[in-house]
């Protein structure tokens, strides 16, 4: 049809034949399982990083939580001191 084209697949085809020894292709299956084996790993790398950063969240809020119950803590120790000087004073007075 197009004599270029025609002129074109037969250079291509003679250059793919020559290069043989040079180059093997890969069989496409193999190619295929080695780009799905490297989408396997960076999506798996990507929900561990993920999982990583939501850790490292809970661990904020927990130290959060823990460092509101210290102060509750020292809170109620200072009523409790507070109220134990009360009921010394009033029985003292009694």
């Amino acid at each position: 049809e197009n004599p270029q084209l025609c002129s074109l697949d037969k250079t291509d085809l003679a250059f793919s034949e020559g290069s043989q020894s040079l180059y093997k292709p890969e069989p496409l299956e193999k190619v295929l399982n080695g780009d799905v084996l490297n989408i396997l790993k960076v999506t798996v790398f990507f929900q561990l990083s993920e999982r990583a950063a939501m850790d490292a969240s809970y661990v904020q809020e927990l130290d959060g939580i823990l460092k509101e119950a210290r102060t509750i803590e020292n809170h109620l120790k200072q009523k409790r001191e507070s109220l134990k000087q009360r009921f010394t004073v009033i029985a003292n007075t009694l």
